[in-house]
């Protein structure tokens, strides 16, 4: 059984100061004098609030106390210095919940479910919807170490189902995940079906043998393929020069918090309110600040390039997912839309699937009531 170590966020001060120097430095290119910016990259209206706050609104020490609000650990596992958050609730001990994240999200994305989903009777729920709930950092990104080549989805499962079993003793588990957590959970479930009772996605991660075979499913994968032409740029780069990236973040807070900051604008439910009242300026910079202060933007971007490396998405022919899977669909996702039920079930045992009244790609982040609600009613029937 690996060792298991207890973590804290600590940011040495001089760190933080010489992050907070090159904001400040920052030489600001032109930007283009339209009336939305967001059409272009990331807005520069917005990037430049969002820097002035970081300079003389964001309050570091506080985002450190949040960040360790949470007991956090961190385990050896194959090479990897894994880094995860446990919350052993009001199940405790029992009826264990493995939440994946994604780019350019980080184990930060799941910060306001878990109260809710681990002590739901402080919330006007009951102690039997209850979860320990164990939230690791994938491997190249935030707290967890780096790999020296990409690494994918497929590995990571690997690395985390050993976390859940030989780590940490849970013989049977749920998991939960969106963007590449999607991929990695639908990988559990692929791979290690005999720890893993139920699968629970945000985003589909597999895509079935064989191509559309419907009407509907041939306008959804021209849509698919319309969209990444207008938002997926970012997908294409990183899938295949990620360390062109690289070069051009190192060294350059501003420059990595664009790329994020832009993600998140995109990829957000803006149909009811706009970016600014989905996400608060310190909620984007805590996130911006786990990948800046551990260097995980080049890594992390890495990781693109390790799903071409371990051979995609794409199932082959007689292959599923046969872990029973469930899905919620955050109707305001405008790069990665749910596919037709019928294209889904070929890729997986699909048992559940609830369309969500709001909500986009960071559904934890964006509507964490739904979220949690989602996922208690999908545990409640979940099978041993």
């Amino acid at each position: 059984m690996a060792d298991i170590g207890s973590f804290a966020v600590s940011w040495d001060e001089r760190a933080v100061g010489a992050v907070l120097d090159q904001v400040r430095a920052y030489p600001w290119p032109p930007a283009p004098e339209v009336e939305d910016g967001w059409g272009y990259g990331c807005d520069a209206g917005f990037l430049k609030a969002l820097c002035d706050h970081w300079l003389t609104g964001y309050d570091w020490r506080a985002a450190i106390a949040d960040l360790n609000r949470y007991a956090q650990f961190t385990a050896r596992v194959e090479g990897f210095d894994l880094h995860f958050v446990q919350v052993v609730g009001e199940a405790g001990g029992r009826r264990p919940l493995l939440l994946s994240h994604g780019w350019p999200g980080s184990h930060y994305e799941f910060w306001a479910v878990i109260e809710k989903l681990a002590w739901p009777s402080r919330h006007g729920g009951s102690a039997v919807d209850a979860f320990d709930l164990v939230i690791p950092s994938l491997p190249g990104f935030g707290f967890s170490s780096k790999p020296k080549r990409p690494f994918g989805q497929r590995a990571t499962a690997r690395l985390f189902d050993t976390l859940m079993t030989d780590v940490l003793g849970y013989g049977r588990y749920l998991a939960q995940g969106g963007d590449w957590g999607a991929l990695v959970t639908s990988c559990l479930g692929f791979d290690h079906s005999a720890h893993v009772r139920a699968i629970h996605l945000n985003m589909i991660g597999f895509r079935p043998a064989g191509g559309p075979r419907s009407p509907e499913e041939t306008a959804w994968v021209a849509r698919q393929n319309s969209m990444m032409d207008l938002l997926g740029a970012y997908f294409r780069l990183q899938a295949s020069k990620p360390q062109s990236l690289a070069w051009l973040g190192a060294g350059n807070p501003v420059g990595q918090a664009a790329w994020i900051v832009e993600r998140f604008h995109d990829w957000c439910d803006r149909r009811e309110k706009p970016f600014e009242a989905v996400f608060t300026k310190d909620q984007l910079l805590a996130n911006i600040m786990i990948y800046v202060m551990t260097g995980s933007f080049t890594t992390g971007a890495w990781y693109y390039r390790a799903l071409i490396e371990e051979g995609g998405v794409v199932l082959k022919e007689g292959e599923r997912c046969e872990v029973p899977t469930a899905f919620a669909n955050f109707p305001g996702e405008m790069l990665y839309t749910a596919p037709p039920r019928s294209w889904a079930e070929r890729a997986y045992n699909i048992t559940r699937w609830t369309d969500a009244p709001r909500g986009g790609h960071f559904a934890a982040m964006e509507e964490p009531d739904l979220f949690v609600e989602d996922v208690r009613d999908w545990a409640r029937t979940a099978p041993d």
